[in-house]
């Protein structure tokens, strides 16, 4: 017999490589476009796990609602856990596992090309020229070769980010509450209290799981010590970054532009399609008029290796629950 999966919150790409996947056979996807939260857990009723991603609600009601469907295994097909209750998935004898290291080079990439493009002003001049405007007015950027990146977090993507920055030319420094003094010797990289990080850096690079403590990370106060000019970059979690302040920052020319691709309150806008609506969140619609901001949704991970990764170990880990058998190393929360 199939092992039945109910998978929320899924997109094509999902269901092509989830379906693709080695052990897939063995498995019976339910696909629901709709996300996971305790009036739609009912759909989970008779599944072995729920499948669930970044803006589904695994809180304490959604989770009794699936385990009370018969759900033993809640399996995240990405690397963050902070929309899970794990306190609750405990209580309720249910096993959570997720994919801590799906691509590491999909999201450093993606940064510097979130970077690269805003510095450049690429998505500006696209824009231009596709009107066979050809003007170069308002285009100008500068060398990354010299200039200093401060990179906050260095697990296996900011290290990476760090490493790619260095390939430019970049003096790198680096904050991290649990420094790897090894690499950073081997590279060139110079770890720093954040303080200082923030305050010298023209470029400022966020790679840092969303906990209670760097929630808001930066704010008004934080802000208030940067180099004034500076860039930031966000691919981590949305809410490392204090959207008021951050408009604020931008309004003023404390911050020299921002490029994004998460947001604390993407839930319902990022991943969709509203190209036809009026938007509600009034603090995107104003991030969205600045010349200087640039923002992609939630895609940095988006790339076909990180896509069969995750596929591999969310399968990987569900056959193994299945058989009663522990899942992959660093999979289990």
């Amino acid at each position: 017999m199939k092992i039945p999966i109910a998978v929320f919150d899924t997109k094509p790409y999902d269901r092509e490589f989830l379906s693709a996947a080695a052990g897939a056979k063995e498995c019976e996807h339910h696909f629901h476009s709709f996300r996971l939260e305790a009036a739609t857990a009912s759909a989970a009723e008779g599944a072995h796990t729920a499948c669930i991603f970044v803006n589904d609600h695994a809180n304490r009601e959604s989770l009794e609602a699936l385990a009370g469907g018969g759900v033993k295994h809640i399996a995240l097909r990405c690397a963050g856990f902070n929309n899970v209750d794990l306190d609750a998935a405990k209580a309720l004898g249910l096993l959570v596992t997720r994919v801590p290291g799906y691509s590491p080079h999909a999201v450093a990439e993606h940064t510097l090309a979130l970077l690269l493009a805003l510095n450049r002003r690429i998505h500006r001049a696209y824009n231009r020229v596709r009107e066979m405007n050809f003007s170069l007015s308002g285009l100008v950027g500068f060398d990354l070769q010299g200039k200093t990146a401060g990179v906050v977090g260095t697990g296996r993507t900011g290290a990476l980010v760090a490493q790619i920055f260095r390939g430019f030319g970049m003096e790198v420094l680096a904050f991290d509450p649990y420094p790897n003094a090894d690499w950073a010797e081997k590279h060139g990289v110079r770890y720093v209290d954040k303080e200082e990080l923030l305050a010298h850096s023209d470029v400022i690079s966020l790679h840092l799981p969303l906990t209670p403590e760097t929630r808001h990370m930066i704010n008004g106060d934080t802000l208030n010590t940067v180099k004034t000019g500076a860039y930031l970059v966000n691919v981590s979690r949305g809410a490392l970054v204090d959207t008021s302040a951050v408009i604020t920052a931008l309004k003023s020319g404390k911050l020299g532009g921002v490029a994004l691709d998460v947001y604390e309150e993407e839930e319902g806008v990022f991943f969709e399609d509203l190209s036809g609506e009026v938007m509600q969140d009034d603090e995107l619609a104003r991030l969205l008029t600045f010349p200087n901001v640039l923002i992609t949704s939630h895609q940095a991970f988006l790339t076909r290796e990180a896509l069969h990764e995750i596929a591999r170990v969310t399968t990987e880990n569900i056959l193994r629950l299945h058989r009663g058998e522990p899942p992959l190393d660093g999979t289990l929360l």
